[in-house]
């Protein structure tokens, strides 16, 4: 994959890049000004004149990130939406330059979206492990033996040591960075006809089961009215409350209703499943009657 999808992507890409490298520099007066009329007086204009003069740190930063794979359009666009932050959040009187403070929020926003969008699978979501995938790849040029395939074991001690990581946490990323994505639709081996794809077991229910299963269960639901019917209408209520409601009710609250008190709830309750169960070990053997 490279930083640029297609001839049209990059030649407008290109288009932009050039016009915002055109845009004049602020001085550090015309910065303060333009940055104070927006925080003060929410001045659009400033905005935009302070934005397009910053454009440039955008650009800067998304081509240090090109070679991730990912559209430098959409690289820069991210690193927009990191300015835009930076605009917000910036207090002019604290006397610290823009361009310094927005850097900061324009890297962040475009390392986020390689992240995001490196691998399907999740890269790193803590701090050390954002660290480590930014970083791990130039340390380990740094070491001697570069041209091995994994690191060796005083390798990742040295890395784990400069980042202020466990080893552990290393060797993860070194494995993540190795690994690339694989689409199942590719090929098993070079020249097969199976795909991956194809090597993923059906998880979905066997039809036989789900029949049995829905057989199974109005089998239940049939026995259980049937054994209903043979309760009082308070003994019926007590069992629809507590066993037969997807919010039951406390025995506290059936007895409020009914008022009666707590524990006679609770004897009605056991008489109700006595009487319940006795029916259906007499006539559970017959289901000729469902059918």
């Amino acid at each position: 994959m490279t930083a640029f999808t297609n001839d049209e992507t990059h030649k407008a890409d290109l288009t932009y890049v050039r016009e915002v490298m055109r845009e004049p520099i602020l001085s550090r007066e015309d910065e303060l000004t333009l940055a104070s009329a927006w925080h003060d007086q929410h001045d659009e204009k400033a905005l935009h004149l302070m934005i397009r003069a910053y454009s440039r740190l955008v650009v800067s930063a998304a081509v240090r990130f090109r070679h991730y794979g990912l559209p430098m359009g959409d690289l820069i666009q991210e690193g927009n939406l990191g300015l835009m932050q930076a605009a917000t959040r910036f207090e002019p009187e604290r006397g610290v330059r823009f361009s310094t403070y927005a850097k900061w929020w324009i890297r962040s926003s475009i390392q986020d979206y390689v992240l995001r969008n490196w691998s399907i699978v999740r890269t790193g979501s803590t701090a050390a492990q954002k660290q480590l995938f930014f970083n791990l790849r130039r340390l380990r040029a740094q070491l001697a033996n570069v041209t091995a395939e994994t690191m060796q074991p005083e390798d990742r001690e040295k890395i784990a040591e400069n980042l202020n990581v466990s080893i552990r946490e290393v060797e993860d990323m070194e494995n993540r960075l190795a690994a690339h994505d694989l689409s199942l639709s590719s090929p098993m081996s070079e020249g097969g006809a199976e795909e991956w794809l194809d090597s993923i077991p059906d998880i979905r229910p066997n039809p036989e089961n789900v029949a049995s299963d829905l057989f199974d269960a109005t089998v239940r639901n049939h026995w259980i009215k049937s054994a209903l019917r043979n309760l009082t209408p308070r003994e019926r209520q007590i069992i629809l409350s507590r066993h037969l409601s997807e919010n039951p009710m406390t025995l506290e609250a059936i007895g409020t209703i009914m008022r009666i008190s707590k524990e006679r709830v609770r004897q009605l309750e056991a008489r109700s499943l006595r009487k319940m169960r006795f029916y259906l070990l007499k006539n559970i053997h017959d289901v000729k009657e469902i059918l």
